[in-house]
């Protein structure tokens, strides 16, 4: 899932990328390019990779997927497209790489030393760690001496095997079957179901895993941090190097630590409780308000999926839900907003979203002109919470202090300083809570990475 949060940054991400071209079915003829010239003569970076959330999914329209994001900005690069040819598994990527079928392999490739006599690999990325996942409630092995037993199944070809094989020379009975696939998810559902015990997981992926299915438990972690990388067969002259100058770049801008953020850093500390009660809610109580929710999003620089993430921090979906302020229903307005939006009765589902959707517009329009791309739609967020008088002060208090005042981290920082009268005494709008507005637009952004990691 990958997944974008808000329309606009699809768009921008579409234009940066460039021309998207995507192949689902494999072309199984050779590559004849031998220079990095040559692909750029070609037009087009031919990646290999393997379908899963975090790696390629095809999409009605475009791919998505945080390898996919990180291959397109490469591409862009070379003023090429990307074109993304899944294979089946781990053995027949590799296969289809030495073939020369690909450019390069993109697919949360872990670095070890069995692979390292079998192909090339680009700079690291990421860094992750091995571990086994189990289903809550049933067997937990939480050290290797525990493992014989316990059923494990585990990804063909993957380096989990190769774990599984060092902690078989230590612990005789540990024992494992293979499942060829593409990723580990099928695996980890497979866990969930109660179909095996246990199965391994990149840490990154299990993470996203326990949203979608949060019976999954991490009962211990295999490994220490392992790099991920793409790879290559060296016989591309000049492609190693423009990766490694790439990717030194894309380090230095943050444009790596962007995409983690957008793909792995919104979900917050596992909260079993929150999570187990939010995926039984997107089944209950979600579909009957999805309409309305995408028929108040229409034409708007946001996509239903945040306004239903806002709804279920303000309501958890409850239409009849008050606070003990008076602000009620599924967008818990206010009187005084219902009536500035023309809404009549505020417990109504239909009207409450139009009337909360109407409200989040006008505040997004409201924000200055400074603040750009996501960062606006976390503002008027903040501001749907705690009044835009406050964060005007709080723009007013971050330049004061010599920070941003259009980069949301640096006002997250400042609006907690609105309850310190050292501050607020200083300021127009005078008190608020200031820690509550930041707080607010965490959750929202953590339920909308939930919603996409039940593949909403």
């Amino acid at each position: 899932m990958g997944r974008p949060f808000l329309s606009v940054a699809k768009a921008v991400l579409a234009v940066i990328a460039g021309l998207i071209l995507v192949q689902c079915a494999p072309d199984r003829q050779g590559l004849d390019d031998t220079s990095l010239a040559d692909v750029q003569a070609r037009g087009e970076l031919v990646v290999l990779t393997l379908e899963g959330p975090t790696s390629f999914e095809a999409g009605d329209s475009m791919p998505t997927g945080y390898e996919v994001e990180l291959t397109q900005a490469f591409a862009d690069s070379l003023g090429v497209a990307a074109r993304f040819e899944p294979r089946r598994d781990i053995d027949s990527l590799f296969d289809s790489l030495d073939a020369g079928e690909g450019h390069i392999a993109a697919a949360n490739l872990t670095v070890t030393p069995a692979r390292r006599t079998r192909v090339s690999f680009g700079p690291a990325y990421k860094s992750v760690t091995e571990q086994l996942i189990c289903r809550r409630g049933g067997r937990e092995p939480t050290t290797p001496d525990a493992l014989p037993g316990t059923t494990i199944r585990v990804l063909a070809g993957s380096s989990y095997e190769e774990t599984l094989e060092t902690l078989a020379r230590q612990q005789p009975g540990v024992r494992w079957s293979a499942r060829t696939a593409g990723s580990a998810m099928p695996l980890l559902e497979g866990v969930d179901r109660g179909t095996f015990d246990c199965t391994v997981s990149d840490s990154h992926l299990a993470d996203f895993a326990r949203r979608r299915h949060p019976e999954l438990d991490v009962a211990m972690t295999l490994t220490e941090e392992r790099p991920l990388a793409w790879a290559h067969t060296g016989r591309i002259e000049g492609l190693d190097q423009a990766m490694a100058d790439w990717f030194a770049s894309a380090h230095e801008t943050g444009l790596l630590a962007d995409l983690d953020e957008r793909w792995f850093g919104r979900f917050g500390a596992f909260d079993y409780v929150d999570v187990a009660r939010f995926v039984r809610r997107v089944q209950s109580r979600l579909p009957q308000y999805r309409p309305a929710f995408e028929r108040a999003a229409a034409d708007l620089p946001f996509d239903w999926e945040l306004l239903a993430a806002q709804a279920y921090q303000e309501s958890h979906w409850d239409p009849d839900a008050v606070s003990a302020t008076g602000v009620r229903g599924l967008m818990m307005l206010t009187l005084s907003t219902a009536r500035r939006v023309g809404i009549e009765d505020r417990n109504d589902p239909e009207q409450s979203i139009a009337g909360g959707t109407a409200y989040l517009a006008d505040l997004y329009e409201r924000v200055p002109d400074g603040v750009t791309g996501e960062d606006r739609i976390w503002f008027a967020l903040a501001a749907y919470n705690v009044g835009m008088g406050h964060m005007y002060d709080a723009r007013a208090l971050a330049e004061r202090l010599g920070r941003d005042k259009n980069s949301w981290d640096d006002l997250a920082r400042t609006l907690p300083l609105l309850s310190d009268p050292r501050y607020y005494e200083t300021l127009r709008h005078g008190y608020a809570r200031g820690h509550e507005p930041v707080r607010y637009v965490e959750k929202v952004r953590e339920y909308r990475a939930l919603l996409d990691a039940q593949g909403i």
